[in-house]
């Protein structure tokens, strides 16, 4: 088994924003979500090739962020890490370190995508 997508939600409107983090920030490549589901709004981005684990941003109407609930993505290492931390800064997203060695055998960061949705970024220590 493994994880094929997590979702996460975004306000009416919300797109845009979401591109900003996921794909700019990030550096995700965003697919193209399957026509019968383009009218719901929302984008589908994806790191790595076609095998790469999905971060599916759908419209919420009323919207409210996650604020505990998060996805928690792994990068190769504490370099990565660093590029990606500085990469949503330069995006205009808050990064917090203060947790980075608080995870047995990693580290780490959270931040919060353009809708206020928690999102924690991980490297092998």
């Amino acid at each position: 088994m493994r994880l094929h997508h997590v979702q996460v939600a975004c306000p009416v409107g919300g797109e845009e924003g979401a591109r900003r983090f996921w794909r700019d920030g990030l550096g995700m490549s965003e697919v193209p979500k399957p026509p019968d589901l383009v009218g719901r709004g929302g984008a589908w981005f994806r790191a790595g090739g076609a095998d790469g684990a999905e971060v599916h941003v759908g419209v919420e109407d009323p919207f409210a962020p996650a604020r505990k609930a998060h996805p928690a993505l792994v990068v190769a290492d504490a370099a990565e890490l660093e590029r990606l931390g500085g990469s949503l800064e330069a995006a205009g997203f808050a990064v917090d370190w203060t947790e980075r060695h608080t995870f047995p055998a990693y580290q780490r960061f959270h931040t919060r995508d353009a809708h206020g949705n928690r999102v924690e970024v991980l490297a092998p220590a």
